[in-house]
């Protein structure tokens, strides 16, 4: 029953925004051809699960798993090491088998960072009370100092949902700024973008819960940060067309908000198994690299520091691979 109230609520969403009249300006956003240019410059992520670090996974499926990661050339990999608890802490039980999947990267691929990829998802709004309080903060921080002190790169929040001027983001990236050190990389998870300033009101009246930022919290959040990744996944778009016109937009809005000197990236849905997100007949690997590539042709210039990142290699079909090869490592080879 919850998972079908998830996916009512996530269509009263859509709704909303084809209301607005946005529906038939994101199917024209998703149209033309993308610049030759406007593709991959090398600056690419990955998300892998919490296996490769707490002991499951061995030699063997490192081994495996290295042929994709020489072929993107990823430039980081977000491992996920350990969900946020309550209280801001971190079980470093998590990660506690870390050493033989960081020494391995570091033998094979030296050039590639490996972050530690923090997580909490919650339910409701933080228009009220912050996401995490200023204790809770303090923890998360002190806790992913750890992290990069057992040997990890830096940290990749994804916490969820933050509302537009909650102070939880831009707070704890300054924080874990003071305790990871001024070499450590400091990357977000940021949610989707509002297509029309002040739509992210009545989305939220609708579907009961937050689903967009405002550009300028973006860029408030982005300032403190490193990285930035704008989620490809879950945005509640029912056709491939109003995914991709959403996706052209996201790239657009994100470009505005995201100053230069940030690594922006947006999320590839490659995962087939719905513990890593809903389902979406919609949302594919080829149709969010073809609206990135639109998105970037639209702003007339190529930026090195923008990428994607694939939502998740653990779970990427060979098919969803070969989209994202051919959509965006080396479209029209």
């Amino acid at each position: 029953m919850k998972w079908l109230l998830q996916r009512i609520l996530a269509g009263l969403a859509a709704i909303a925004v084809v209301a607005t009249g946005a529906g038939a300006l994101l199917g024209m956003q998703y149209s033309g051809d993308p610049a030759p240019w406007a593709a991959s410059t090398g600056d690419d992520a990955a998300w892998l699960g919490n296996a490769w670090v707490n002991g499951d996974r061995d030699e063997r499926d490192v081994a495996a798993l290295l042929p994709r990661l020489r072929e993107a050339g990823f430039a980081d990999l977000y491992v996920h090491a350990g969900d946020i608890g309550p209280e801001g802490t971190v079980d470093p039980a998590g990660y506690a088998a870390a050493d033989r999947f960081l020494g391995a990267l570091r033998r094979e691929l030296p050039e590639t960072r490996v972050l530690g990829w923090l997580s909490s998802t919650a339910s409701g709004s933080s228009l009220v009370a912050d996401r995490i309080d200023p204790a809770g903060r303090a923890a998360l921080a002190a806790a992913a100092g750890d992290m990069v002190d057992a040997g990890f790169d830096g940290v990749h929040y994804a916490v969820y949902p933050v509302s537009s001027n909650d102070p939880t983001l831009p707070d704890l990236l300054e924080r874990t700024r003071e305790e990871a050190g001024p070499d450590a990389v400091l990357s977000v998870d940021a949610q989707q973008v509002e297509l029309i300033p002040g739509l992210r009101l009545p989305v939220h009246l609708v579907a009961r819960g937050e689903r967009y930022w405002s550009v300028g919290y973006l860029r408030r959040v982005a300032e403190q940060a490193d990285q930035v990744v704008i989620r490809g996944h879950g945005t509640g778009m029912p056709i491939e067309s109003l995914y991709g016109g959403f996706m052209v937009r996201q790239a657009e809005l994100g470009l505005e908000a995201v100053p230069e000197e940030v690594t922006l990236r947006f999320g590839v849905p490659s995962y087939d198994h719905e513990g890593w997100g809903e389902a979406s007949s919609a949302e594919s690997v080829a149709t969010a690299a073809r609206a990135v590539r639109l998105g970037l042709t639209g702003s007339g210039e190529r930026r090195e520091s923008v990428g994607m990142a694939v939502y998740v290699l653990d779970d990427t079909s060979e098919e969803n691979w070969e989209a994202f090869r051919d959509g965006w490592l080396a479209p029209g080879r």
